[in-house]
Parts: structure tokens; C-alpha cells; sequence
């Protein structure tokens, strides 16, 4: 069956005010040398990635009803991010975030979350049927009869998930059979310390694939049908501002996937477009396309997977 996209998603959707700063974020203080406004949110920039990859790709997330407070909808649109099939309601502003960036490129986030998250529990099947990807964050646990409705139709989701709520949060883990998370949530979910522990406590028997992310010492994965755990290392690059990198990832992850690559594959593809992302200053100034992802994977540098040993 013809689609419509690749990617549908919804979820955090941000407006941010980024300061950088000339020392590290562990120094006591730093000089502001720049300043920037950007547009970010976990889901909303994937989708965007996903798009300059070349993908077609949908937010189906809350937005707001009033037309000029509907900046980040608007921004979605003209990057080529389809908003039509959003619900609409008053409440649904954006997410306001202040970003510090070090002298290494790290960051920090102060974020205030107060408002309507997820999606309308009223989005009928044939939005769902638009694609065969839902990418979805922590948020979701406010929408979770929509990740199941999602399921349910045969979509993979992909769960980008970065702390936990509890029972919700648990709930949503288990409704997701794509599970990409950075390492410090899987550590936390699990009790477990090395990252072969942590894909075998994530695993379960409907689950497609475990990636958990750890910056620069790379990807792991475990996959459905696949005896071994994997280890990508990540490219050699120089780190300029690591904001929006992890949503880099997820997008291209969830592109990959779409187009019916393996885990494994979308793994590679994945590190390519996180690791150019990191080169240049903003969540969403650095998503790449897919040349040159193409090419970062072909070069001499490109990282080679190699499998864990369990036990």
C-alpha cells in the first residue's frame, strides 16, 4: 500500500533561547559569547531530520488553535514537516527551553514543560495508515490509548525516552518495539551497569530492537533474530554543540527504518547524521542530508561494528 510519509510523531515540540558560554559547564562561570533563538523538541526536530534526509515526514502532536501562537507549527511547515493532521486546542504552546553550551560543546537544559502534551485520543485509523513509522519521546505517557491504537495498525514505534514517570512510563516502554534511549535512562530503568546487561533487561520477546546511545563511545544494540549484541563506535569529530544530536539520531533511525533497513543499518545511518549534526552550532542548523551521510559512511573513517561478549 502507497503511504503518505515515512515518519509520523508527536511530542515535545520547543522554542529555545541557547546561550554559549567560553568554559566548560562544570567551570564555576563563563563569558557569553553568543547568543541564539532556535526552534527544537525532541519528536519535532527527528521529523525535521528525517525530512533533510529525504524522507516525508508528519507531526501529529497538539498544536495550538490561536494562528500566532502557532510558531512552531509554522516552523514545521516551512522546513517540510506536514502539520495538517495535528489536533488543535488553546493550551497547546510550546515547550520554552534555555540551553547553556560549554567551551566542549556539551549542554544543559532548563526546560518549563507546563502544557497539554501527546496527541487527541480522537485521530481516527487512516492518520495512523499514513506511514509505517510513530516516533514518540517520554511525553507520550499522556497519550498512550494513541500509541496503542498506532500498534495496533502494524506501525513500528520508535521510543526516544529519557526519564521516567512510573507506571506510565513503564506502560509506554512496553508498547514500543523499537526502544532507542541514551544510556543513562537504560542504566536508571534497569539497575544494570554494562550496556550488554542493559539490552538483555530491555529485551523482551515482542521487542524489534534495543539501541542505547552513549555519545561519543557510540551505539549499542540488540536486535530481533540475531544472536549477538553490537557495538558501533562513533566518527572522530570534533563536538561544536551537541543540542539536538540524539534527535538527529531518532529521526534518521526512524527513516532507516521506514525504508526497510535493519536495526543494525539504521544504526549506521543513524551515528552518520547524529555525528554530522554535532559540527555546527544549534539543535537543528547541523541536520544533514543524506549525502552526505552517505558519504561520511563510505569514508575511511566510518566506524565499524563489532559484537559484546555476553556474561
Amino acid at each position: 500500500m502507497a503511504r503518505a510519509f515515512d515518519v509520523l510523531g508527536f511530542g515535545a515540540l520547543a522554542i529555545d533561547d541557547i546561550l554559549y558560554v567560553d568554559a566548560p559547564l562544570g567551570a564555576e562561570k563563563g563569558k557569553v559569547i553568543r547568543r541564539a533563538t532556535d526552534h527544537g523538541g525532541n519528536v519535532a526536530t527527528a521529523l525535521v531530520a528525517a525530512r533533510r534526509l529525504g524522507g516525508r515526514s508528519a507531526f501529529i502532536g497538539w498544536l495550538p488553535d490561536d494562528p500566532e501562537a502557532d510558531i512552531g507549527g509554522r516552523e514545521l511547515a516551512r522546513e517540510g514537516v506536514d502539520v495538517s493532521f495535528a489536533p488543535r486546542h488553546a493550551d497547546a504552546l510550546p515547550i520554552r527551553s534555555v540551553i547553556t553550551v560549554g567551551s566542549d560543546g556539551d549542554r544543559f537544559i532548563a526546560y518549563d514543560d507546563d502544557i497539554r502534551h501527546g496527541t487527541s485520543d480522537a485521530l481516527p485509523d487512516d492518520v495512523f495508515r499514513q506511514a509505517p513509522v510513530l516516533l514518540i519521546d517520554g511525553y507520550a505517557i499522556h497519550s498512550l490509548a494513541a500509541v496503542r491504537q498506532a500498534r495496533g495498525l502494524g506501525l513500528s514505534i520508535v521510543a526516544d525516552i529519557e526519564w521516567s514517570k512510573g507506571d506510565a512510563t513503564d506502560a509506554l516502554l512496553g508498547l514500543s518495539d523499537h526502544l532507542v534511549l541514551p544510556i543513562a535512562f537504560g542504566r536508571a530503568a534497569t539497575g544494570c551497569d554494562r550496556p550488554n546487561d542493559i539490552l538483555d533487561a530491555l529485551w523482551t520477546p515482542d521487542r524489534s530492537a534495543v539501541v542505547l546511545t552513549d555519545g561519543a563511545q557510540g551505539s549499542f544494540l540488540r536486535q530481533a533474530g540475531d544472536a549477538a549484541l553490537w557495538h558501533l563506535p562513533a566518527y572522530p569529530v570534533t563536538a561544536v554543540d551537541t543540542t539536538g544530536a540524539g534527535d538527529c539520531y531518532h529521526g534518521a533511525y526512524a527513516l532507516a527504518l521506514a525504508e526497510g533497513k535493519s536495526p543494525l543499518d539504521c544504526v549506521r545511518f543513524a551515528t552518520a547524521a547524529a555525528a554530522i549534526s554535532v559540527t555546527a552550532r544549534g539543535g537543528r542548523r547541523g541536520l544533514p542530508g543524506r549525502d552526505a551521510c552517505l558519504a561520511a559512511m563510505a569514508s575511511a573513517d566510518a566506524p565499524v561494528a563489532v559484537t559484546l561478549l555476553r556474561g
